[in-house]
């Protein structure tokens, strides 16, 4: 991936953040927002709750972008720090990622067991951002237009041990099946981010990861219930 450059700001308060520009404020946003909802999930709220509250979530982000993109004037100048930090470009006319990211985190709870579910809102909110710093920062053999081995590796790293410490903490599996376990899960989600989609990778990675999660625990013996 390219080198970290800066962030600018056009002179009409519109944002001009490219994909590969680092973003820092984002990223972290995007890590907080993926460990609080997983972590609330897994100490806090019921299944039946956890539906309730993040379904009120999904909606308000969704009014909050909608309303951002009808009118954007307002927020070039009233909040241009919501540019600067947190918009790309691209994203001054079309649903920006906290949209995606909010339906896919509510569809893989509704979609795959608890532990499945927690292993792939961790990996959205931790590998994911990792993996797009890593990349910025240190990706020097491109693996494909905007994803780099390096950023790859990152990402594969950080979910096996999602994984592997999930289940660690969830299961009475062996050590063993949960080395495998994670081991493929990290693979497989790592092979996931590489694919060439046109889709918002917020909206793909939590629920492929989820399923995946779940078909590998089965495979080796992980019960995740």
């Amino acid at each position: 991936m390219a080198a970290d450059r800066p962030v600018h700001v056009r002179g009409d308060g519109a944002p001009s953040a490219a994909r590969n520009d680092l973003q820092v404020g984002r990223r972290l946003f995007h890590v907080v927002n993926g460990v609080s909802t997983a972590t609330a999930y897994a100490l806090l709220f019921t299944h039946e709750q956890i539906i309730q509250v993040f379904g009120v979530v999904a909606c308000t982000v969704y009014i909050i972008d909608r309303i951002r993109i009808a009118y954007p004037e307002a927020v070039a100048r009233r909040a241009p720090w919501v540019n600067r930090t947190f918009v790309r470009a691209e994203e001054q006319v079309r649903e920006a990622a906290m949209t995606p990211f909010a339906i896919a985190v509510l569809l893989t709870i509704l979609t795959v067991p608890k532990l499945a579910a927690l292993v792939a809102i961790y990996t959205l909110g931790i590998a994911d951002p990792l993996a797009a710093v890593v990349g910025i920062r240190f990706g020097r053999h491109r693996l494909t237009t905007n994803r780099s081995l390096e950023g790859s590796g990152a990402f594969f790293t950080a979910t096996t041990a999602i994984a592997a410490l999930t289940f660690a903490r969830g299961t009475d599996a062996s050590l063993p099946a949960i080395a495998a376990a994670a081991t493929a899960i990290g693979m497989t989600a790592a092979t996931c981010e590489l694919l060439p989609l046109r889709v918002d990778d917020n909206l793909t990675i939590p629920i492929f990861v989820g399923i995946a999660t779940w078909g590998i625990a089965a495979l080796f013996g992980v019960r995740l219930t």
